[in-house]
């Protein structure tokens, strides 16, 4: 006797060496034995042998129309055998009784089971349903196998069109382009980026990287520049500036008129100021002005932008301050937190009288700090200096050796000889390392002259030594306007966000407390706050506390408000992100200068280990091949390639190399210039 049984799901058949009633002690075809629980056994049977039944039941199922079987077989559940016997018209034989079987077993959306050998079939609208589930499924996968290959023929798949920066960047591993994609890179070996490039997807690679960012930090925004319909700030003084595209327009930012825009009458100071920043910066937070005391000794005035003036925390622009947090700076482009249109109206451009809040010091004839006022006001600018045309004349050669003329250099000289004098009495000697900043300038209008990378972008890389007088007298100035007005903040019970140091420790705090780095008692940013939220967040603290008003955040320094808290933290992540990808721009724009250089070998110093620091730019690499060598040590490696999209180089070791010779000096003028805020480098 041979019997047909189920185990682990799939259909055996055996002779019975011993029947006991519950089980039998089964022989397969193999040889092998096995214990069967009679309850599993589906079908007894004579003949054929075991193994013969298998083999010529799969070939007879394969001719057994499953729809047929669906049409004529009931509603009720019903046994193999039954069906069986119905379709053939007769009592079937073990082969045919198996052969639907394994039909029935096969088609689980037309039959479901209902037990051992049992069956019911499938109602009408279920197996329609499944169906067409069964049918979508098998067009996707035609879907997909056509993609597939049309990307590993270097061609976009339509489809892929619309959505390539989430292809990309997040990947929705659902939807049938990820799975084309993911199986076009697992056969041509190419990264999702690689491949897409290659099909033309990517206008570039520095559009790759761009997008990365924008993706993540301005979903909803067009190219990171697009800003919502705002109302327009509120005009300051009673001359309004005629250039202002917000004066001319008169309303809100989108040229809609604004009823509720107001005129703050604010005092013109009697002042001459001018500003020094870099050649490309537009948000100019802060100016000086120099003005001498008929008894002797000067009054010496900062002034900060007051955007904090034109509109509140809880208007349509300061909702935009509060959701970009900060301008993103990188090379060739930046993204700024207020609209293009809002920062000329609130910049210290020269020639128009502007809104600002001035700490005014009285400084006697021996530099001595006798006392300071905080007033509101409009200051004149008379002056945007810039570092590429100051520096060359006031330098620290020329201090020692004597300025020649040029406009403001007194007043540049007295802040100076101010600013060593605060320096000194922070307890913080001058900066005598020789560390420098590197200038990234980006022609768009320029061909890259890069094979890989065609098109426009050509880039430049200057050296600025850091902590020249003139970075001296701007940070210094700085650092005591932000000291000065975050222990006004704190005397007055008023929250505020402070920069704080304790143990070598940096962070930032709602709490005024030392800053051991700085040497001041508290450092409140506010000398940015075009540029910075957490510096507008502190100015309109700052011109509550002017006004004689309550503070937007909070009114005791006890009672922390949520608002204040939770900007703070947004704040530090932003800030920080936004930090990190100015730094990965900043590689990209490295290895684009050395690919436009054609550089083969370049020089560098071990900083520890296979990390290796550039000399002609502000590269650090790790590099394997370089062997166990001390600290300091210079070597000269080798260019073997430059992959854009990863960012990556491939570099190795050639021998030590000698003392570095810039490689800049014959690539770059003067005019580089900084396309972040030298100042704020400095002093924060």
């Amino acid at each position: 006797m041979n019997v047909l049984f189920e185990e682990d799901g799939a259909f055996r058949a055996g002779s019975v060496l011993a029947d006991n009633v519950a089980s039998l002690q089964i022989e397969l075809a193999s040889g092998k034995r096995s214990k069967v629980k009679s309850a599993n056994v589906l079908l007894r049977f004579a003949a054929p042998a075991p193994g013969e039944l298998l083999e010529r039941a799969d070939a007879e199922a394969e001719g057994i129309d499953v729809d047929f079987l669906w049409e004529v077989c009931g509603e009720d559940e019903f046994g193999f055998e039954e069906l069986a016997a119905e379709y053939h018209g007769a009592k079937p034989d073990p082969v045919q009784a198996s052969a639907v079987l394994l039909r029935l077993h096969s088609a689980p959306m037309y039959f479901h089971r209902k037990g051992r050998g049992r069956f019911r079939k499938a109602p009408p609208e279920i197996l329609q349903a499944a169906l067409a589930g069964l049918e979508r499924k098998r067009v996707q996968a035609a879907a997909i196998e056509r993609m597939v290959e049309e990307l590993k023929g270097g061609h976009l798949p339509p489809e892929f069109a619309p959505i390539v920066p989430q292809l990309i960047y997040k990947p929705d591993r659902n939807r049938g382009e990820t799975k084309a994609l993911e199986a076009a890179c697992g056969e041509t070996g190419k990264s999702a980026a690689r491949l897409l490039f290659d099909c033309g997807a990517l206008p570039s690679t520095h559009d790759y990287h761009l997008g990365r960012f924008l993706f993540e930090f301005f979903p909803e925004s067009k190219g990171g520049t697009g800003f919502p319909s705002f109302a327009a700030p509120r005009f300051l003084g009673a001359q309004r500036l005629e250039s202002s595209p917000l004066a001319r327009e008169g309303g809100r930012g989108d040229g809609s008129p604004d009823s509720e825009a107001e005129e703050l009458e604010l005092p013109l100071a009697a002042v001459q100021a001018f500003s020094v920043d870099d050649a490309h910066t537009t948000e100019i937070d802060d100016a000086f002005s120099v003005t001498a005391k008929p008894g002797g000794g000067w009054r010496i005035g900062i002034h900060i932008a007051a955007p904090g003036l034109g509109f509140t925390p809880d208007s349509d622009l300061g909702r935009i301050a509060r959701a970009r947090l900060s301008t993103v700076y990188m090379p060739g482009r930046k993204i700024t937190m207020l609209p293009e249109d809002v920062v000329e109206h609130f910049t210290l451009a020269a020639g128009h009288a502007v809104a600002a809040i001035s700490l005014y010091l009285d400084v006697a004839a021996d530099y001595r700090l006798l006392g300071h006022q905080t007033q509101m006001e409009r200051v004149p600018i008379v002056a945007n200096l810039r570092h590429h045309d100051i520096e060359p004349l006031f330098n620290a050669d020329t201090l020692a050796s004597g300025l020649p003329e040029f406009p403001y250099r007194d007043e540049l000289k007295l802040l100076w000889e101010f600013a060593a004098v605060l320096q000194a009495g922070r307890g913080k000697p001058a900066d005598q390392g020789n560390r420098k900043d590197y200038n990234f300038v980006v022609d768009w209008q320029a061909d890259s002259g890069i094979a890989v990378e065609p098109g426009k972008g050509f880039v430049t890389i200057g050296e600025r030594e850091r902590g020249s007088p003139l970075d001296t007298l701007v940070a210094e100035l700085m650092i005591l306007a932000n000291a000065t007005w975050g222990a006004m903040l704190r005397d007055a019970g008023i929250p505020a966000l402070y920069g704080v140091q304790t143990a070598g420790k940096v962070r930032m705090s709602t709490v005024a407390a030392a800053h051991e780095g700085l040497g001041v008692e508290c450092y409140a940013w506010s000398s940015s706050p075009l540029r910075r939220y957490c510096d507008l967040l502190n100015q309109w603290q700052l011109i509550a506390l002017l006004q004689n008003e309550a503070p937007p955040f909070g009114q005791k320094a006890a009672a922390k408000s949520a608002d204040l808290l939770a900007a703070m933290r947004d704040f530090e992540l932003t800030y920080a992100a936004y930090a990190e990808f100015q730094r990965g721009m900043e590689r990209y724009w490295c290895l684009r200068w050395l690919l436009q250089q054609g550089a083969q070998v370049v020089s560098g110093q071990v900083l520890r280990e296979s990390l290796v620091r550039l000399d002609a730019i502000p590269l650090v690499l790790r590099v394997p091949s370089v062997p166990e060598l001390p600290r300091g040590a210079r070597v000269r490696l080798g260019i073997e390639g430059i992959d854009l999209l990863e960012a990556e180089p491939r570099l190795r070791y050639l021998d030590l190399a000698p003392e570095p010779v810039s490689e800049l000096a014959s690539n770059n003028g003067s005019d580089a210039a900084f396309f972040g805020n030298g100042d704020e480098q400095v002093a924060e």
